[in-house]
């Protein structure tokens, strides 16, 4: 039959025509063409932070007139820069070298973050695994016996988390810290004295870390100082950051004290080495800020190029609770609330998560002549950094109560959500559904789940029931999501809210596989 070319046409259109309806009732997919990534709403977050400076310095000060501190350098980070330093004190009582954002202290164990961070590196570029057994980057390791026979291989993962089985080791390690190579290798032949089997428990460890040191200059081909230094520091703008202390400038170095017999007593400075991948590096306020700015930097997820010296993912995943620690269900804030606290490790990271969710990523750092603490809170883009010359002086209970400060009296929410087009979809088509459900089956929008979990007509009557109580709806709330696929809002009616919340499926268009419908109680 013949047909001209209108005609032809017609027929596609027609032919087509069931499938392009269907198209466009679609709902758009969450995928990276729809993400957007969770904002700060807050447009004075900053200034609200800055308008509590005072208050915080003041906080630093006193705590380190209480505990007899030579001296102290700390410093405040949101978002991407160094927003306030603050110092107090003598990097050298003997010349009255006053402390400044630029002094430079040895951070000890904040240094082991940066020796996970040159592992993940290495293993983004294909050249080790994180599942790899120890042992085949140091062969010493295959020769000594585990604690069962039933033991797995120690593998770099349980080094990067604690979990390798070796006994908790401070303040022995610290002691460590400017042993040979050579030497690290006599004291393996030896072998090893454990106190788990690896891979099932956690126990703080330096010479876990003094191993991925020696991990990194294997599969490097360079001191893991000097992989660390060109691959890390460098491109973070760390150019003042270093590893031995006699390469400090004159004037900028702080020299660590004990406090002994009601006096300060000068502990002896020690040496970079082996031991320099779980604590050696030396750095100041205004140059780890940087690195604490890029820590931070890697959330939220989002489509934006990459910049950094490291994957935003591998930072991630860094920032992520590998293996738990403990559970304090007392802990208390300094201003004397209980709330419970889960502690937990990452990559050379100590994760903590309180009572409300908010998680705190840092670590701590104690050497003879030194104490110190770092802490972001990711979803805040909010961290502080502070260090002390005084032997294993304790930073946490001062931060603690600097990050109570700053998120309460700055009233800091954490990002926001944005609303994805696909969840918005949805919502706009449950308020027209709602509460008749006509149409509902026919609609399209419900996963093959839906109705055989609760029929339609059971459906029917729970709506029926809480609309009838609510009135008539007034208005619809905006909708507020969790992630992109689920949310809740609330309709308003005469004499009672309704909240609905609702989640959808894996599946393309990601249809609705739950929905809860609830009678809120009016204050």
């Amino acid at each position: 039959m013949y047909m001209n070319s209108r005609t032809r046409k017609c027929l596609l259109i027609f032919l087509l025509f069931p499938y392009v309806l269907v198209k466009a009732q679609q709902a758009p997919v969450s995928n990276a063409s729809t993400y957007q990534p969770p904002v700060f709403n807050d447009a004075s977050r900053v200034e609200k932070i800055k308008a509590l400076l005072p208050a915080i310095e003041k906080m630093y000060k006193d705590y380190a007139l209480e505990k007899k501190f030579p001296g102290m350098a700390f410093g405040i980070v949101v978002d991407d820069q160094l927003l306030y330093a603050g110092s107090a004190g003598y990097t050298d009582l003997a010349k009255k070298i006053p402390v400044s954002s630029a002094s430079l202290f040895r951070i000890a164990s904040m240094s082991k973050s940066f020796t996970a961070m040159a592992i993940l590196r290495l293993r983004d570029e294909g050249k080790l695994k994180l599942d790899d057994p120890a042992g085949l980057y140091i062969p010493v390791l295959n020769d000594i016996q585990l604690l069962t026979t039933d033991a797995s291989s120690i593998t770099i993962r349980d080094l990067l988390t604690h979990s390798a089985g070796f006994p908790e080791d401070n303040p022995w390690g610290d002691r460590q810290l400017g042993i040979t190579h050579e030497a690290f290798m006599v004291m393996l032949k030896k072998g090893i004295s454990f106190s788990n089997a690896p891979g099932v428990a956690y126990e703080y460890s330096n010479m876990g870390f003094a191993m991925l040191g020696e991990i990194i200059a294997k599969v490097s081909g360079q001191p893991y100082q000097e992989y660390i230094t060109q691959n890390i520091l460098r491109p973070l703008g760390m150019t003042h950051t270093i590893w031995e202390y006699t390469k400090a400038p004159a004037g900028l170095l702080a020299y660590g004290y004990r406090w002994q017999n009601n006096n300060w007593q000068q502990e002896e400075l020690l040496h970079d080495g082996v031991y320099g991948a779980m604590g050696g590096l030396i750095t100041s306020i205004e140059d780890f800020s940087k690195y604490m700015a890029f820590q931070l930097s890697a959330w939220p997820a989002r489509n934006d190029k990459e910049t950094g010296p490291v994957k935003r993912s591998s930072v991630r995943e860094m920032q992520q609770a590998w293996r738990f620690n403990n559970l304090d269900d007392q802990f208390t804030y300094p201003n004397g609330r209980t709330c419970a606290m889960v502690n937990s490790y990452g990559y050379g990271l100590r994760i903590s998560t309180d009572c409300k969710g908010r998680a705190f990523v840092g670590h701590t750092g104690g050497l003879p002549g030194f104490g110190s603490q770092w802490v972001i809170l990711p979803e805040y883009g909010i961290g502080i950094v502070v260090y002390g010359n005084l032997t294993y002086a304790r930073m946490s209970v001062v931060n603690w109560a600097v990050l109570d400060t700053l998120i309460a009296g700055a009233e800091l929410p954490p990002r926001q959500v944005p609303v994805s087009p696909v969840l918005q979809q949805r919502k706009d088509e449950l308020v027209k559904l709602l509460p008749d459900w006509n149409g509902a089956e026919e609609s399209k929008i419900f996963a093959i789940n839906f109705f055989p979990d609760h029929s339609l007509p059971f459906r029917k009557k729970q709506a029926w029931d809480v609309f009838e109580k609510a009135g008539k709806i007034i208005r619809v709330a905006e909708l507020v999501p969790e992630n992109q696929l689920r949310g809740s809002f609330i309709m308003k009616g005469e004499k009672a809210d309704i909240e609905i919340y609702f989640t959808l499926t894996p599946e393309n268009p990601a249809l609705i596989q739950q929905l809860d419908i609830r009678q809120l109680k009016r204050e």
